[in-house]
């Protein structure tokens, strides 16, 4: 397993849980301090066993009237489910469990027989929902109640993992020579033309929210700096009200210079390979704990199926030709929709791309090829999708770089060219072909967790209805 991970000591606890219940034996005899969570408080009078709990894990502390100062025992004892609590004492091996003759023994547990202690913070009562209790929430409560909801166990694990896939996939495009970048958030233009965008006043200037990092990428690339990428947030003011759509999300985007749209679909599936391959290799752990929460509620169990590279290419005029021999009411230059990639998704269940989209349906900066037209006479454009069963994942292609065409896309958008100045320059003193996408997180989440909608792997989400907590 790949761990550089160095743990210190802080002020409030010398070891973590999961180092004493992973390390226990050489720590025998040995005095520790531990804080978490009082997960349940059993036992009256001169004896009390408290489970605590932190990040790494779960240990049982004993504490005895006799063997402390009686105000901080009895200030324990009578302690809510959920307060912290910070305790010293020294770890000891429980006694194992009889178990039947001919069975193995389990492996040894441990616990810490508390010496002093401290409420740190008492929870109120009652919780506004359950931590370790198997009982189903509503998701508008558990969002209401996120720092609760993250104290339980499949919740926790789920965001531990969207930060390894944010790690690994950091991890995978600094391999392939991407540097990463930063664009602004705050912009006087739309980034891809249409109006689905957040205004707001910058000082005495109006500006918007940034619908997505793609022009500065492009600016950055025509810079020379050839590969970049971001990991970042982006708006969008559509009224959606979905299962996979929000109003911020985070994404990875890449962009290189001399590459087209197949070169770059080339580094999204080593990605998402990668992904998964880390994933499956070093975090089985975190995908154990949310099955143990999914089977306790009959739910269907994730694997983390490595998916074979290279993915599928389905070109749109071959998407369309499916969806029609599966039943579907669709024609060339329509777009595909949901239910007519429920269709698609019966041939093609995992990650598929759908390449080679019309002009007509692709934005401004998508790469034009006017020598490239569809069996109907349309023309095609270097735009692409990446699709996960029914479900849209990435949006992308080869960027047009031939700035007469980039202000004659904009003309035919109704859009003016002289309010993208400040993009349409940089391509006036030699602009090297290029190619990028973006590819939601979350979405990426959803798929690697079985989670059946996006607010379940976003922290605190914003949707139409949802700006706090």
């Amino acid at each position: 397993m790949r761990d550089s991970t160095e743990w210190k000591p802080t002020s409030y606890r010398t070891h973590t849980i999961g180092q004493i219940v992973s390390d226990g034996s050489t720590l025998v005899g040995s005095e520790v301090s531990v804080a978490g969570y009082a997960e349940t408080i059993r036992g009256r009078g001169a004896i009390c066993f408290l489970m605590l709990r932190d990040g790494t894990g779960h240990i049982q502390a004993f504490l005895k009237k006799d063997n402390m100062e009686p105000e901080v025992f009895d200030l324990i004892q009578s302690s809510t489910r959920e307060s912290t609590i910070q305790v010293t004492g020294v770890v000891a091996q429980k006694r194992p469990p009889k178990v039947a003759e001919g069975e193995p023994s389990p492996p040894p547990e441990y616990e810490v027989n508390v010496t002093s202690g401290q409420v740190l913070a008492n929870a109120a009562a009652p919780l506004p929902l359950g931590v370790i209790d198997e009982v189903k929430v509503g998701l508008d409560i558990r969002l209401d109640n996120r720092y609760l909801d993250l104290r339980r166990a499949h919740v926790n694990a789920m965001f531990q993992l969207r930060s390894k896939v944010l790690q690994y996939g950091r991890e995978l495009l600094i391999k392939e020579g991407f540097m990463e970048m930063n664009s602004p958030k705050i912009i006087a233009s739309a980034s891809e033309g249409g109006t689905n965008l957040f205004p707001m006043m910058y000082f005495d200037t109006p500006a918007f929210l940034s619908q997505s990092p793609q022009l500065y990428k492009q600016l950055a690339v025509l810079g020379g700096l050839e590969r970049v990428f971001e990991i970042g947030p982006a708006f969008r003011a559509e009224k959606h009200d979905t299962y996979r759509h929000l109003n911020e999300f985070i994404s990875f985007d890449i962009e290189g210079a001399w590459m087209d749209d197949e070169d770059v679909m080339c580094v999204q599936e080593r990605m998402i390979h990668y992904i998964w391959s880390s994933v499956s290799e070093n975090d089985q752990s975190l995908i154990d704990t949310i099955n143990k929460y999914k089977i306790s509620q009959n739910e269907e169990e994730i694997s983390v199926e490595i998916p074979e590279i290279p993915f599928p290419r389905i070109p749109y005029c071959d998407a369309i030709e499916i969806v029609k021999s599966g039943g579907g009411d669709i024609e060339w230059g329509d777009d595909i929709e949901s239910h007519h990639c429920d269709l698609i998704a019966e041939k093609y269940p995992g990650f598929h791309f759908l390449p080679r989209w019309p002009m007509a349906m692709k934005p401004f900066y998508i790469y034009h090829n006017k020598d490239e037209k569809a069996a109907t006479g349309g023309q095609l454009s270097r735009g692409f999708d990446l699709n996960y069963g029914r479900d849209e994942m990435t949006s992308g292609g080869q960027r047009e770089h031939r700035v007469d065409m980039l202000e004659q896309n904009l003309r035919d958008m109704d859009l003016k060219p002289e309010d993208f100045t400040f993009y349409t320059d940089g391509f006036r003193y030699g602009a090297p072909p290029h190619a990028g996408w973006g590819l939601g997180v979350a979405r990426l989440l959803m798929v690697l967790t079985g989670a059946g909608n996006v607010r379940e792997v976003v922290l605190f989400p914003r949707d139409r209805s949802r700006v706090t907590p």
